[in-house]
């Protein structure tokens, strides 16, 4: 049995979950059961760090819940004190907690307040720094206190920072509530290196040895009675996902199988995590391989787990599917039944990969309903599952306890809640139902290991519509707070990645690569896939193609824009439907790999839409004000025939949007692709053709730069010119042109960049490594906007580079049509001559902190590199290296300074900020001289519509493509006067008069 796809129309799902409860509960008797609970947590709140009495404090959409999460995420690893000043300043300097019931956060955050406005240095508060050593211990005193407020914050969601002192707090509270029990999840983020991995995995031993060693003292024999273990997989390989399927089973299942050894000697509960929809299929291939080894070894363990995320789409087929294979290996599984930790996270994901419908619930109370529907699957298969559920809502602990009591004998069950949360329902669950046993699931590990959880904890409890938030907060009636999810009025969710951007365009639609029948057409694509041969243009030809789009212009000037826009769309209907073979055409010639393939073709869509659009609204001619008889309006009229000369590193991508651009305006094109991927440029323009485009307003000609390509820019009659490619050929084009006799030719140029990412130490490493190594070694380093200069503050250059090392160690370089891939080969061999020139160069000069293995010259493989530098001359020297090499740059002192020094280099395409400084990310982006800035994130990928794309300096002239000022630029205007009066006066204005 395999799941269903994750992408399903919600309200089919939600009616099929719907009828599975039919007659399973009476939700009027479950309210009966919670409203006690709820009206004594209301009467005798939890304390004040408590997260119920957080979130009725400090909603985290207010300015002081806000600062709370930002500082609980950060300012434990800061280890600088100008930066940690600097972040508290930023954040609580930006809240005011003068109303709050703790008296010392009151005081604390007007200390913080009154600093924050004298410390932030002027690029980022916009005051200067008081001098003197007072003022100094004053503002570190304020962050001493900060950062103590913070560890007690942390205290209340972290059960211990070793397991040793885990398991004390564990005795301590187990004597005061017996059936309590525990689950200890070792706190961490997932891992980026194979070290990480092994970290991990001894952190994970220990633990179990810990926790079998007390489990023995107390000579119990059942998983159910015994705290256990809950592991991430994620944080036991390094390359955690479905690409990578063959490397995780053959080197993470040993792994876990140890730690399974561990725990069913001991009659542990073991759980393995829940992780993101795309992990899921190789979550349960790897659960399924442990489970058969189970079987086979150890057949008497019933203690083996999984955690079920109750928001996804096909949470109930999931647990259909695990019910089976406990059934067929004839074993018991402990199934954790949580609502869901990442919905934010995947709703983002479908949007940007442009899938037809989330793979979570979109409502709260669909998830809800889903969840007790899975609850009800779980109580019906005691024989396979001892069903745990964790919930924090007392309507739903009613209903499973009204749901288990249903036949003549209770289902034995448990219940769980996270450490720290909940605990005011369930000191009322334990009063009414004390042979219900509870397990604790209970983060443990150092405090400044907990941001990720403890951000993801408060976000997901602090929505407005979570009830540990509507708990807490006294204006939400009971009624509204314990309402049914099976009879709610179904409202309008989220909309659709589809819809992303409104009536005006669709969104294009991409491929989940981790759903196999979604790879399955590109495959067999690539099987079939032909790269068509392209002769060259000869002169003549060159000559001819010229004089036809001067004479096509007549005609295509005057077909109206909504006929033109009509083809275009008609275009980027075809290129939809042919998403698999113009995908397998680039990865067969582009060298793409498969993930590259399919954005590139969402891309060239997306152009084609959006220039569609842009240009009706943009040449409806616009009424211009003027004196009675007369009639003025102003118009963009199309110039003439245009040459677009596209690179091979965006073949088809770039190649429309050029085309596109042109053609949506009312101009004809002659249309110079790369040398090296003309064949992918050919069937696009025949798409074109077909979908309406005449042959003469479009025509393609091949060829090498230095004789096609000059030859047209040189072309008398020529309109316009629209390039993208080195500064070198940019610069031969403008002199070109320049010399040309005639009308001045505008052109529009986009070229590389010697594009930097500015990371300061109050940055999560984690998430800085994952933005560099998708910014600096996917497409091979090919991108105008890869990463070429990484500058890491000293405070945490160390951490940064002994995990880079690891995460690029961990990168597969390889046959781009393999979806395990991650790095192909570069374009030619004259690329990967120049590119491993370039890094032996820095070899020879630099510390290289990646080893520089030896090119495959052969094949063009280049290996990802990276290098210490010593200063920006020597940047700046190398130029732009385009490939797979990355340079690496220490930096301390003003932030400000450091812009400047990149400002410096002269080109101004991407700059990429890792900070959780709010005011320093906007300051610095202000001060940078570049075209996109991208906060917190890679700095690749502009989305058409939404990051338009290009530069300054030698980066390009602008405008942005993909931007509501391209169009424009391939336009001429025209004013339109009509003297009315000359035919016999204005009788509009006549015809008023009285």
């Amino acid at each position: 049995m395999r799941l269903p796809s994750p992408y399903r129309e919600e309200s089919e799902v939600l009616a099929q979950r719907l009828s599975c409860l039919a007659g399973a509960l009476d939700w009027r008797a479950a309210t009966v059961i919670a409203t006690p609970w709820v009206e004594n947590v209301r009467r005798h709140p939890p304390p004040f760090w408590a997260m119920e009495s957080l979130l009725r404090e400090y909603p985290i959409d207010s300015a002081e819940g806000l600062a709370l999460m930002r500082l609980a995420e950060a300012l434990l690893r800061v280890p600088d004190a100008p930066t940690a000043i600097a972040l508290t300043a930023d954040q609580l300097g930006r809240a005011d907690f003068s109303g709050a019931h703790d008296s010392a956060l009151s005081r604390l955050s007007a200390s913080a307040i009154a600093l924050s406005r004298r410390f932030l240095p002027p690029e980022e508060g916009g005051a200067a720094r008081p001098p003197g050593l007072m003022s100094r211990l004053g503002a570190r005193g304020v962050v001493a206190a900060t950062l103590r407020a913070v560890q007690l914050l942390g205290r209340q969601f972290v059960l211990g920072q070793d397991i040793g002192e885990a398991m004390g707090e564990a005795r301590s509270a187990r004597m005061r509530h017996p059936q309590l029990h525990y689950s200890y999840d070792m706190l961490g983020e997932g891992a980026r290196t194979d070290e990480d991995a092994l970290r991990y995995l001894q952190a994970y031993r220990h633990a179990i040895e810990a926790i079998a060693a007390d489990a023995r003292k107390g000579r119990e024999d059942a998983p159910e009675r015994i705290d256990g273990i809950s592991i991430k997989l994620s944080a036991l390989h390094p390359r955690y996902e479905a690409a990578q399927k063959e490397r995780v089973m053959r080197e993470l299942v040993p792994r876990v199988w140890r730690l399974c050894e561990l725990a069913a000697a001991a009659h542990l509960n073991l759980t393995i995590d829940a992780e993101e929809v795309d992990r899921l299929e190789l979550s349960l291939d790897v659960f399924e391989a442990l489970a058969v080894r189970v079987a086979a070894e150890h057949p008497d363990w019933r203690g083996f787990g999984l955690a079920l995320q109750a928001y996804q789409t096909r949470a109930l087929e999931l647990v259909e599917h695990v019910v089976a294979i406990a059934r067929r290996l004839g074993l018991r599984f402990m199934c954790r039944l949580v609502k869901g930790a990442y919905w934010d996270a995947e709703i983002k994901r479908a949007q940007e990969l442009g899938l037809p419908h989330y793979p979570v619930f979109t409502h709260k109370h669909h998830s809800d309903v889903s969840y007790l529907a899975c609850a009800r699957a779980l109580l019906d298969a005691p024989d396979a599952i001892y069903p745990q559920f964790a919930t924090h809502n007392a309507g739903t602990i009613a209903a499973l306890l009204q749901m288990a009591a249903r036949g003549q004998a209770e289902v034995p069950f448990e219940l769980q809640r996270l450490h720290g949360m909940g605990e005011g329902v369930y000191r009322e669950l334990m009063k009414a139902a004390p042979h219900v046993p509870v397990r604790i699931y209970a983060p443990v590990g150092q405090h400044k290991d907990l941001l990720a959880y403890l951000v993801r904890r408060l976000l997901e409890n602090g929505a407005n519509s979570s009830f540990v938030n509507q708990l807490g907060d006294d204006k939400v009636p009971l009624v509204q707070l314990l309402a049914s999810p099976l009879h709610l009025v179904r409202a309008p969710g989220v909309v659709l990645p589809p819809g992303l951007y409104g009536a005006a365009r669709t969104n294009s639609e991409g491929l989940d690569l981790s759903v196999e029948p979604m790879t399955a057409p590109l495959f067999a694509a690539h099987a079939r896939a032909v790269v068509p041969q392209v002769p060259e243009a000869v002169p003549a030809q060159i000559d001819a193609a010229v004089a036809g789009a001067r004479d096509a212009f007549k005609s295509w000037r005057l077909v109206p824009v909504e006929r033109r826009g009509e083809i275009l769309r008609g275009a980027a209907a075809s290129l939809q439907d042919e998403l698999p073979r113009f995908a397998a055409l680039l990865v067969k010639e582009g060298f793409k790999t498969w993930g590259d393939a399919v954005s590139e073709v969402r891309e060239a869509i997306d152009f084609l839409r959006y220039y569609a659009a842009e240009a009706e609204r943009i040449q409806q001619p616009l009424a211009m004000p003027g004196p009675t008889g007369e009639s003025n309006t102003l118009a963009l009229v199309g110039r003439g025939a245009w040459v677009c000369i596209s690179p091979w590193n965006f073949p088809l991508a770039i190649f429309t949007g050029q085309v596109a651009a042109a053609l949506a305006t009312g101009n004809t094109v002659l249309a110079k692709p790369a040398e090296q991927t003309p064949g992918i440029a050919l069937e696009m323009v025949r798409l074109l053709h077909r979908a309406g485009v005449p042959g003469p307003v479009l025509q393609l000609l091949h060829g090498p730069g230095e004789t096609v390509g000059a030859a047209l820019v040189a072309a008398p009659g020529v309109a316009g010119v629209v390039f993208t490619g080195s500064t070198e050929v940019a610069r031969t084009i403008h002199r070109a042109l320049a010399a040309k006799d005639g009308p001045i030719v505008p052109l529009i140029a986009e070229t590389g960049g010697i594009n930097a990412m500015v990371v300061d130490s109050s940055a999560l490493p984690e998430q800085v490594v994952d933005a560099v190594v998708q910014s600096a070694f996917r497409s091979a380093g090919q991108r105008c906007s890869a990463l070429r200069l990484l500058c890491v503050h000293e405070a945490i250059a160390e951490p940064v580079i002994a995990m880079l090392r690891g995460a690029v160690a961990a990168l597969t370089v390889g046959e781009p049509s393999l979806l395990a891939t991650d790095v192909g080969p570069l374009i030619d061999a004259d690329a990967c001559r120049k590119v491993s020139q370039a890094a032996e160069r820095l070899q020879a000069t630099q510390r290289a902190l990646v080893a520089l293995p030896p090119a495959d010259a052969a094949r063009n493989y280049v290996a990802p590199q990276v290098f210490e530098v010593d200063g920006f001359d020597g940047v700046l020297a190398c130029g732009e290296i385009f490939g797979p090499v990355l340079q690496l740059l220490r930096w301390s002192g003003d932030p400000a300074q450091l812009v400047e020094r990149i400002n410096g280099l002269g080109y101004g395409l991407t700059l990429g900020l890792q900070t959780r400084i709010d005011s320093r990310a906007q300051a610095m982006a202000r001060a940078a001289h570049v075209g996109n800035v991208y906060v917190n994130r890679n700095i690749i990928g502009a989305v058409v519509g939404v990051q338009p794309f290009g530069g300054e300096g030698l980066s390009g002239t602008g405008p942005k493509a993909g931007g509501p000022n391209y169009l424009p630029r391939f336009c001429a205007e025209q004013t339109l006067t009509v003297n009315m009066t000359a035919a016999g006066g204005n009788a509009a204005l006549l015809a008023s008069v009285h």
